[in-house]
């Protein structure tokens, strides 16, 4: 971009939130000072919005957002098309996927005569993209590394789909809320393709592939996670279960919230090694917030609980000692 719009409003059109926009444009837009509106394809601001402004393209070219630039082009101040793929010929994508293809074909492809005839600058990511593309006379972007959040807190719920349907169906919109209110939260569960739709719609969450349990102890010690939520509903299933979840969220270096009915709740005093809540959804938004927002009250309750669950071995060990006498 030029001085003369250093300052210039940047309206970012994207399908979607995306490592291209992240790697890519975002930086220069941060670095340049801009006031960036991030729009998606549905998103269409009123033509007179546009007035002076930037627009800039990632990857795609909705049609709705073309007759919008169309009747607007005169008064942008730049039009940018930037890509990190070559989706503006088809035979680079032979051997992909037929609908991937397809969506190529619609959202770029298509649209390139129009974005020469619109007189777009090309942004590109690599030299290659250089060379073929050189009668258009291409920038060439450098990836700038992304920068990770401050304070990421991981809560997670491991609970089995084939017995734990009801909590996790629960658990959604107390998720939602505290995804809401906390920014720096994400959510961590497994499940097949009935959780993946059943989360689909909130931020920052991660659905993971039921795992046998051999990687299901690896995948535990992988990385350290914040917050461990054990919420058992009163149904005769659950009241024959032992306290082993302690463990387990205790073990990867997560502080439990439990209801205060179940098992764990034999081994968990309230605000000491963990967190007893009646099934309140709004009660279970405020304690979890409670531990991911207060570094110094997680980290009491959770040497609590690393101090407990010795305490638990070495009670095991001793009474377990005559059985095989």
């Amino acid at each position: 971009m030029d001085s003369n719009s250093a300052k210039a409003t940047v309206f970012l059109i994207e399908e979607c939130a995306n490592p291209s926009t992240d790697f890519f444009i975002l930086p220069i837009l941060v670095f340049g000072g801009h006031t960036v509106v991030r729009c998606n394809h549905h998103d269409l601001p009123a033509r007179d919005a546009l007035t002076r402004a930037i627009v800039i393209f990632v990857r795609y070219v909705p049609a709705n957002w073309a007759k919008l630039v169309a009747a607007s082009r005169k008064q942008l101040r730049a039009l940018i098309f930037f890509m990190d793929d070559d989706v503006l010929d088809f035979s680079a994508s032979v051997g992909m996927p037929p609908v991937y293809r397809y969506k190529l074909a619609k959202l770029a492809l298509r649209q390139r005569a129009w974005l020469r005839r619109q007189q777009a600058r090309l942004w590109v990511s690599t030299p290659y993209l250089i060379d073929k593309y050189a009668d258009w006379q291409p920038q060439l972007v450098l990836p700038t590394p992304t920068a990770f959040p401050d304070r990421i807190k991981r809560i997670f719920y491991h609970g089995s789909i084939a017995t734990h349907k009801a909590e996790i169906r629960w658990l959604r919109p107390v998720l939602e809320e505290v995804l809401r209110k906390d920014p720096q939260a994400v959510f961590e569960i497994i499940g097949k393709k009935e959780v993946f739709e059943l989360y689909r719609g909130l931020p920052r969450v991660t659905v993971v592939h039921t795992l046998k349990w051999p990687a299901y102890q690896a995948f535990l010690a992988m990385q350290e996670r914040h917050v461990g939520l054990n919420p058992l509903l009163d149904i005769p299933f659950n009241r024959a279960r032992s306290y082993t979840k302690f463990f387990d969220i205790t073990r990867c270096g997560a502080v439990g919230i439990y209801t205060p009915d179940s098992t764990c709740a034999q081994v968990v005093s309230h605000q000491q090694h963990g967190l007893l809540v009646e099934l309140d959804p709004s009660a279970w938004v405020e304690a979890i917030l409670s531990l991911t927002q207060n570094d110094g009250y997680w980290q009491t309750l959770l040497g609590n609980a690393q101090a407990k669950m010795l305490a638990l071995t070495v009670q095991a060990q001793q009474a377990n000692a005559h059985l095989l006498e």
